[in-house]
């Protein structure tokens, strides 16, 4: 019996593909710097922060001088909180929470970006755990992150499913024994996502959610 569904962050609870995109996009839009220029600067950087080697502080001096531009740190912080949230997705897992499901996020992420997005949107009410790369020291190809989430929801692989939007992120967990879903982002088919957790028990059905 599934006891908790589990939800990757980018490319699931957003609409962007990727945290890094959504970082690009926002600071390139409000600074006037080219994409092309911030992210390739940014990238470089990129493995060491999801798994908590480094933090933004550690290189956003580097990244400046990259980029030819002093950049306020407080211009990345309003990146992280004005990550495109997917609503509809939001709705589903209020939804499923209100079924009396546990909620889990899962995500390969640096641990101060996911924690302003929770903090500013009042996430941990909704989330029962929230296992994030950057903390745990590595990501959604090795096992760690998931015997983590596991082990803070006290509930075995079986009993849980996990949505993510990249394939490859989906075969570790399905070697545990956890039921998967791939979620394609681009169609944001939130339907056809009803229409899988249904076939695997959870029957989500018409629920109204308001004042999201």
């Amino acid at each position: 019996m599934i006891k908790a569904v589990l939800f990757d962050f980018d490319g699931v609870l957003t609409l962007d593909e990727t945290g890094s995109q959504s970082i690009c996009n926002y600071i390139c839009s409000v600074t006037g710097i080219k994409k092309e220029l911030f992210y390739n600067a940014y990238r470089e950087y990129n493995p060491d922060l999801l798994i908590g080697k480094i933090r933004h502080e550690d290189i956003w001096e580097k990244i400046c001088d990259a980029v030819g531009c002093e950049i306020e740190p407080a211009v990345l912080y309003d990146s992280f909180i004005n990550t495109p949230i997917n609503r509809d997705m939001l709705r589903l897992a209020q939804e499923i929470k209100q079924r009396g499901y546990t909620l889990g996020m899962v995500t390969d992420n640096k641990v101060d970006r996911i924690k302003s997005v929770v903090d500013y949107h009042k996430w941990s009410a909704l989330f029962d755990v929230i296992s994030v790369s950057g903390e745990i020291g590595s990501g959604k190809n090795h096992e760690d992150i998931f015997l983590t989430t596991f082990g803070r929801l006290m509930v075995k692989p079986e009993e849980c499913v996990f949505i993510d939007n990249t394939q490859k992120n989906l075969v570790v967990p399905a070697g545990l024994g956890v039921k998967t879903l791939l979620f394609d982002y681009k169609k944001n088919d939130i339907a056809g996502l009803k229409s899988e957790l249904s076939r695997l028990g959870i029957d989500i059905g018409n629920m109204e959610i308001t004042g999201i």
